[in-house]
């Protein structure tokens, strides 16, 4: 029965509007027998008559009726939801929804939303954060627009990824810590540190995990986090050592943070499905466009970044 309502949502509406053949099929603009011929297979559909001869038109049997008012609110809502993407794709006034890892909302994110909407003040944002993975899955699953993360995918059929920025990553330790007065650190030195980190799925664990691997041992995981600032809290306690960005300007007191050697990089870059609203692609051009030129704590992703890891 669904299967023969479904598309006599507007038939019913029209019905229950005007009660006359004629002019529901000047209504829906289609010819009059058409209508004729549909009242009746839905009535067969239903095995009960949904309207009647009255005067010069018709009337709506007490099944017709209650058809014809579910069919009018479903058709309200349906209107909508039409009208609500259309103001979520309109370039002037809609949404973006934006994905991102913990790490890029300090100053990445801001800086581009803001200068985004100094363009388009009445474009609204709706931002998401967590880990790579959940990012790239959202994406997919078409429930954000556009993700920042490190490192970018490879290899994926759905996803198309654009470098912005070169970010080092360091290793932080405890003040205390033995390697605290070092200028310079290989990984195969960490063999036998307990590690803080991320958990599994984001970017930065799996350039630790990579990272350890290539220096030929297993990291030892002593905790793991969601944020990073709670693993740096975590390594001022003097808990562990972790492979970090640079906190800012200066190391968060009770933490020293010391290069690798080589140094190493992860590529952050802005990650899309094929298609995007045509909103959507406007902030994809500015981020691309713009992103070198913030003034950020990155190295821009097409500058050379001699010897190094880059990962």
């Amino acid at each position: 029965m669904m299967h023969e309502l479904a598309p006599n949502l507007e038939l019913l509406a029209a019905i229950r509007e005007t009660e006359h053949v004629t002019r529901a099929a000047e209504l829906l603009g289609v010819p009059q027998p058409t209508v004729s011929r549909r009242l009746a297979a839905l009535s067969e559909a239903v095995g009960t008559p949904l309207v009647v001869p009255h005067g010069r038109g018709i009337r709506l049997t007490r099944a017709g009726r209650t058809l014809a008012d579910s069919a009018a609110r479903a058709l309200a809502v349906m209107a909508t939801g039409v009208r609500e993407v259309r103001e979520e794709i309109d370039p002037a006034s809609g949404r973006i929804v934006l994905g991102f890892l913990h790490l890029l909302g300090r100053s990445l994110v801001p800086s581009l939303v803001s200068g985004f909407r100094e363009r388009h003040p009445l474009v609204r944002f709706s931002l998401v954060q967590g880990s790579r993975q959940v990012m790239l899955r959202r994406l997919r699953e078409g429930e954000i627009d556009l993700a920042f993360v490190a490192p970018l995918p490879s290899g994926d059929q759905d996803l198309t990824g654009a470098p912005l920025a070169a970010q080092e990553l360091v290793l932080t330790v405890p003040a205390s810590h033995r390697l605290s007065r070092r200028r310079r650190v290989r990984a195969a030195e960490l063999a036998d540190e307990d590690f803080v980190t991320l958990e599994q799925g984001y970017g930065v664990r799996q350039i630790t995990d990579d990272l350890c691997a290539a220096a030929g041992f297993q990291p030892r995981i002593a905790f793991e986090g969601q944020e990073s600032d709670t693993v740096r809290g975590l390594v001022t306690a003097g808990l562990g050592v972790a492979l970090l960005p640079r906190y800012g300007a200066a190391p968060l007191p009770g933490a020293v943070e010391i290069p690798l050697s080589p140094p190493l990089f992860r590529t952050i870059g802005v990650v899309r499905p094929a298609q995007l609203t045509p909103l959507a692609q406007a902030f994809h051009d500015y981020v691309l466009a713009e992103t070198p030129d913030l003034g950020l704590e990155f190295t821009p992703a097409r500058s050379s970044h001699g010897a190094g890891n880059s990962l």
